[in-house]
């Protein structure tokens, strides 16, 4: 989750399953040149990633570095900052390491209402041809690499916005309400309707774009560096 200079944000973990956190708050002059090539991006503040490894070992040597005592200190721990966006980059759910067009561009066309044969055609390439690339580079189908971004977008829009569940299906590419009702369901575990209820309640006050009351601050537990 980006949380960027001056805006407020309120947020807060799923109260059954919670969740494991580290925070590194870090600026300077690079911030603004990470940020023109999409490193850091503050209109996306949920990054989905598809696997947390990279952005876990990078957070560590983070803490390593800022030991007490470490002669360099400025220099390690700046050097690992570094290493943490290109690991975030490298980690999102919507690329690979290689930054592979097949998937980002399949990550832009995502929401749109095509098959995964249109989807190939749209590449010059066969059905066959797509799954085995989409394979290789994301190591799952093309149908379930598309529908992981969907319901991924779909989750911040109920967590985040008021509106109807039917036109957050729309947003992400279904037209029939209910077919996405149902498939959001199996998959994520809970209704649409259910997991906005779940995460407006996840935090005293719900959702908002003002910080919180100081009375009733979000509780938050983990490691800051």
């Amino acid at each position: 989750i980006w949380l960027t200079p001056g805006v407020p944000h309120h947020y807060a973990a799923d109260p059954a399953t919670g969740w494991d956190e580290s925070f590194v708050d870090f600026g300077g002059p690079a911030t603004a040149t990470y940020t023109e090539l999409g490193y850091i991006e503050p209109d996306r503040p949920v990054v989905p990633l598809a696997d947390a490894a990279g952005p876990r070992a990078a957070i560590g040597r983070i803490a390593r570095a800022a030991r007490r005592g470490n002669p360099l200190l400025e220099v390690e721990t700046g050097a690992a900052v570094h290493e943490l966006l290109v690991a975030l980059r490298r980690a999102r759910a919507d690329t690979n390491a290689d930054g592979d067009p097949v998937l980002s561009a399949l990550a832009r066309d995502a929401f749109q209402p095509l098959s995964v044969a249109e989807h190939a055609a749209r590449h010059g390439m066969s059905a066959a041809e797509l799954r085995t690339a989409v394979r290789r580079a994301a190591g799952c189908s093309p149908k379930d690499y598309l529908l992981s971004i969907r319901l991924g977008r779909a989750k911040e829009l109920l967590a985040a916005t008021e509106l109807p569940v039917a036109a957050v299906a729309r947003r992400v590419g279904y037209d029939d309400p209910a077919y996405f009702s149902r498939l959001f369901t199996r998959r994520v575990g809970t209704a649409p309707v259910r997991f906005r209820d779940q995460q407006g309640r996840a935090v005293p006050g719900g959702w908002s774009d003002r910080v919180p009351d100081p009375e009733h601050p979000p509780t938050i537990v983990g490691r800051s560096v």
